[in-house]
């Protein structure tokens, strides 16, 4: 687990985002890969002492392509700067929440939720809010849960979802476009050797807020 390898690769790959470079570079990419499972394995085995959902997952499912998607995107730079994994007992292209780690040198995260839901399971995963908040609100407003998370969702309706009162004193958890969270972390975060522990309280607090949203899913599947 070589953390300070995968930071300089993808630094170099961020000033030099070319195929020439990349196709010369390739070793350095798969070893940079290589080690980035190797953190995933040791991640799944650390989360799976307090998620058994998640045991048995394989580090090379939770991962995705370096190749970016430009087809219909102004910025034609072809490769990704940064690694992510996403660990998930339903698969990462579920809609359940699960454990997301991204590393990328000046904007690392450890995030999960449930990210873009249809339409109708957003409607179902606001009803549950609303008619369960003073549960909801037992989590995402814990000191311990804040400290680590201190916004609920990324993009935000402007006013009151269809079918929920305008002056509903908790709006804000109910104009959430999706049930997501994120810790963003300096890349030291990661360098630190007590950084898997502190990894767990964060993901152990996550939880709590997973299994809301996925209790949900779960009924509404």
């Amino acid at each position: 687990m070589n953390i300070p390898v995968i930071f300089q690769f993808l630094k170099e790959l961020s000033a030099n985002n070319n195929r020439e470079w990349f196709n010369s570079h390739r070793e350095l990419y798969e070893f940079a890969r290589s080690e980035f499972e190797n953190l995933l394995t040791i991640i799944i085995s650390r989360i799976s002492l307090f998620d058994e959902s998640i045991r048995g997952i394989e580090a090379k499912d939770c991962t995705y392509r370096i190749y970016r998607d430009i087809r219909f995107s102004e910025d034609k730079t072809p490769y990704k700067t940064h690694l992510g994994g996403y660990i998930n007992a339903k698969g990462k292209k579920s809609n359940h929440c699960g454990y997301y780690v991204h590393l990328e040198p000046g904007n690392c995260m450890l995030a999960g939720g449930s990210y873009c839901p249809p339409p109708p399971l957003l409607r179902a995963l606001r009803q549950a809010v609303y008619d369960n908040m003073d549960e909801f609100r037992s989590i995402v407003e814990d000191s311990a849960f804040k400290q680590y998370f201190p916004v609920i969702g990324e993009n935000f309706l402007k006013t009151a979802p269809k079918g929920f009162p305008k002056d509903y004193p908790y709006l804000k958890y109910l104009q959430c476009k999706e049930y997501t969270v994120a810790c963003y972390q300096l890349d030291s975060f990661f360098l630190a050797p007590d950084f898997l522990d502190c990894m767990d309280d964060i993901f152990k607090q996550m939880k709590r807020f997973s299994d809301f949203v996925n209790y949900t899913i779960d009924d509404f599947e």
